[in-house]
């Protein structure tokens, strides 16, 4: 079993985004062994932005409410995803990669933009998923 774990600022918009797209991506190619979350460095128990649920309504992935999830303890099985280059000094783990590491640029935080920006978000995340997944897939020889 794979773990991720997608981690951004507030857990309201990127990184459960991110959360979301990957499960419907393995979802849709029948790929079971991985095991997805997110978290926010200081989530404060909010709801996810309104864009971000409209957002992934439109790309037909969960956009079920759930309130922001504050990162604790880091597991040393979990790979850690994070938007952007500060947040990987603030993670103390072996296993933590940046978004820009996987698609040549940061994850910039789409809150309190309009739905266009979150669209814009959405794809820059899903493009990164895609390079993970095929990353993944190498590593596990398929």
């Amino acid at each position: 079993m794979i773990k991720i774990c997608f981690v951004c600022t507030g857990n309201t918009c990127r990184s459960i985004m991110a959360e979301r797209l990957l499960k419907k991506y393995l979802k849709d190619n029948n790929l079971k062994d991985v095991k997805v979350s997110s978290r926010g460095l200081r989530a404060r128990g909010e709801n996810i932005a309104d864009n971000a649920k409209i957002t992934l309504k439109k790309l037909k992935a969960s956009a079920s409410n759930r309130k922001s999830v504050k990162l604790g303890k880091v597991d040393k099985d979990t790979l850690y995803i994070v938007m952007n280059d500060y947040m990987k000094e603030e993670i103390n783990s072996q296993k933590i990669i940046t978004m820009k590491s996987l698609i040549g640029e940061d994850i910039i935080d789409p809150y309190g933009y309009d739905e266009q920006v979150y669209m814009l978000t959405a794809k820059k995340i899903m493009k990164a998923n895609e390079v993970l997944i095929s990353k993944i897939n190498l590593w596990r020889g398929l």
